[in-house]
């Protein structure tokens, strides 16, 4: 007869199968749900949700609301909102002001290769979308990208002809860089790829 502690024996109701580590390859619902919206930039509403983890729009909906209210429960520095029509991880309000000293502090810290790298695309390539920055990069640069704005490096452009959001450099740019104009980049464009039309649609 084998004993079975409380910790092992406990469950949550109606969660029995979105437990991590169950049987199957495939991750739980919560775990899905988690990875999908951590990379998100921008609201993700339920029905693309639960196409995406071939769940019905009920459960995914609920499980949605299970994790907001297990995060606001828990404290956590971040919450999932349901905004515009879809959903998406934010700070937590109480949380903002040590977000802005972090951002404001890093202003000094030196860049990231990769961070580095997503500034060239951007420089030469501007306006330009984050899919097809991805693209030239073969990463996903969403959260670089996000790093970059809050850094006062780039900055939003207006939207394309499918409504992405476009971005460019910015005056902050050109003097961290000691430059009067874009035109007095040093001539790398030519050595970037042209052929990544459409991969807005492939990225999404």
């Amino acid at each position: 007869m084998t004993d079975t502690s409380p910790h092992e024996a406990e469950t949550l109701p109606g969660s029995h199968d979105e437990l991590p580590g169950g049987p199957g390859p495939e991750p739980s619902l919560r775990a899905g749900l988690e990875a999908i919206l951590l990379v998100v930039d921008e609201p993700v509403p339920e029905v693309t949700l639960a196409q995406i983890v071939e769940r019905p729009r009920h459960e995914v909906a609920a499980a949605l609301r299970g994790l907001a209210a297990e995060y606001t429960a828990q404290g956590r520095g971040f919450d999932l909102r349901e905004i515009a029509g879809g959903w998406r991880f934010y700070t937590r309000d109480v949380c903002a002001p040590l977000v802005e000293r972090f951002v404001r502090d890093g202003q000094q810290a030196r860049l990231t290769q990769a961070a580095l790298e997503t500034l060239a695309v951007v420089a030469y390539r501007q306006p330009v979308s984050r899919a097809r920055v991805s693209a030239i990069r073969g990463v996903n640069s969403d959260g670089v990208i996000r790093t970059l704005t809050l850094r006062g490096l780039i900055e939003e452009a207006g939207h394309d002809e499918h409504q992405a959001v476009l971005y460019r450099t910015t005056g902050y740019f050109l003097e961290r860089l000691g430059l009067n104009s874009l035109e007095e980049l040093p001539d790398l464009a030519p050595y970037l790829p042209d052929d990544v039309e459409g991969i807005e649609e492939l990225q999404q």
